[in-house]
């Protein structure tokens, strides 16, 4: 698919003509300059991508050009316009990247300083109620801009109607409506999520006739193992044909595990599904971090761009998560590559032996249990500690040797693949090594600490204890 832009486009943020970045969840385009800023803000707040040198699902580029053209920069630029705002100006390409660039676009995307506000916020629970129903009733329609404002102000993709029993992308799915499905997905909605009747988005797309939107949910719904999976071998599951997973496998399946890595693959496993997804995003977040690096530092000037706008160092703090959880994230970033491979292959692994778990539970127990997590009764996992009692019982930095066990998977023969049997080994005696040393200083120190105590009883008390 051409992925040529008219001469006619200009940066959503500072009017630079023919920008080649996109925000996927602002619907806008961005210049290079531009993109470097947002890339700094997290993916939480700009999901950028470029819009020729990193592969598009074809609806989802239609999806951004389609708010693009439809004015969807308004959206986040309302009140710029408005004689109150006395001194707030947009960015313009004579400016500099610092501080002006940046100010202007965390002002404009980080605090939404410029959107329009709703009359009334007294009540913001009601108020996210109400938006999330108009957006359940505007995407049956291809008005994606509403949607976007809507999404904007606080409505929920994933919002559950308690009288219509489903979501917005049930609706969505049923009308056909693919651009409102590709926006739904990419605040979050959840592809594989039952109604009321025990019927997900993609059955209702099926059923009505959509068999492509049906197949694209399907790739969004796996979308996270997918781009695990292509980051390390370049392929991705045939799921037209029922292949949802591709593990890659080490080249010889019969190396011996390690009590170390039996250990830590014991421990991954224990995981509760929501602990375990939040890894998983973590990881995710991480990998396109490293790979939009690449395509960032293949196609800037780097005697200018580059040395005064660097590459993302590490993923960038989410004000949403933990403290322990946003350092634990800014950690994968030391893994060199052969130990974030060996970390993705257990995340690879792990997914599809839960998915194969999660298989065995009938759709109407997956009804039951997602209905009563709704209403507040206790879910799967409410029994299972925060991400934040796991972060710190163990530092990030040997979350590695997690599940050396490589599951072979239906089509994965990948001994040319990135990882070998010798990469694997040497991060194996790395991990065996340095665990070595933990005992070792743990036995130290309890021998020190035993000695210790035999020492105090030696001593005889002082005249001023007598």
């Amino acid at each position: 698919m051409s992925k040529r832009l008219r001469n006619s486009e200009v940066c959503a943020d500072c009017s630079v003509p023919e920008p080649r970045w996109a925000s996927v969840n602002r619907g806008v385009l961005i210049c290079d300059e531009c993109c470097g800023v947002h890339r700094s803000l997290g993916r939480h707040s700009s999901q950028v991508r470029h819009l020729t040198h990193t592969p598009w699902a074809p609806t989802q580029l239609q999806m951004v050009q389609t708010l693009y053209n439809n004015g969807a920069n308004s959206i986040w630029e309302h009140c710029l316009l408005d004689p109150m705002m006395s001194g707030k100006r947009k960015a313009n390409p004579q400016d500099k990247v610092h501080p002006n660039k940046t100010e202007f676009i965390k002002a404009k995307y980080q605090m939404l300083a410029f959107v329009h506000r709703m009359p009334c916020r007294d009540d913001d629970s009601f108020t996210a109620k109400d938006l999330s129903k108009q957006l359940h009733s505007s995407v049956r329609t291809g008005n994606l801009e509403t949607c976007l404002r809507l999404l904007s102000l606080g409505a929920q993709a994933n919002f559950f109607d308690p009288e219509k029993g489903n979501t917005p992308l049930h609706v969505a799915a049923k009308a056909g409506q693919v651009s409102q499905a590709e926006l739904l997905t990419v605040y979050g909605a959840d592809p594989g999520a039952p109604d009321s009747n025990a019927k997900t988005p993609i059955n209702y797309a099926r059923q009505a006739g959509y068999h492509d939107l049906a197949d694209r949910l399907v790739e969004i719904q796996y979308e996270l193992t997918d781009r695990l999976a292509f980051y390390l071998c370049g392929r991705k599951p045939n799921h037209k044909n029922g292949q949802h997973f591709i593990v890659p496998q080490m080249a010889d399946s019969s190396l011996d595990l390690s009590e170390l890595a039996k250990a830590a693959k014991k421990k991954l496993q224990s995981l509760s599904n929501h602990l375990f997804e939040e890894l998983a995003m973590d990881v995710f977040d991480e990998v396109d971090r490293r790979e939009t690096d690449a395509v960032w530092l293949a196609t800037q000037n780097h005697s200018t761009l580059v040395t005064e706008t660097t590459v993302v160092p590490f993923l960038p703090v989410n004000p949403e998560y933990s403290s322990t959880r946003n350092q634990g994230r800014q950690k994968l970033a030391r893994f060199n590559a052969h130990e974030f491979a060996t970390l993705v292959i257990d995340i690879l692994s792990d997914s599809k032996r839960r998915q194969l778990g999660n298989s065995m539970i009938s759709p109407k127990e997956k009804v039951e249990l997602i209905l009563k997590s709704r209403s507040g009764g206790e879910g799967l996992d409410n029994d299972q500690p925060d991400y934040d009692s796991v972060a710190s019982d163990e530092d990030t930095d040997k979350e590695p040797p997690s599940g050396k066990d490589r599951t072979k998977s239906l089509d994965s023969d990948l001994s040319d693949g990135p990882v070998t049997v010798q990469e694997f080994l040497e991060v194996k005696n790395a991990l065996s090594a340095s665990e070595a040393k933990i005992q070792q200083l743990m036995k130290v120190n309890s021998n020190l600490s035993d000695e210790l105590r035999l020492m105090q009883k030696k001593v005889p008390p002082t005249d001023a204890n007598r």
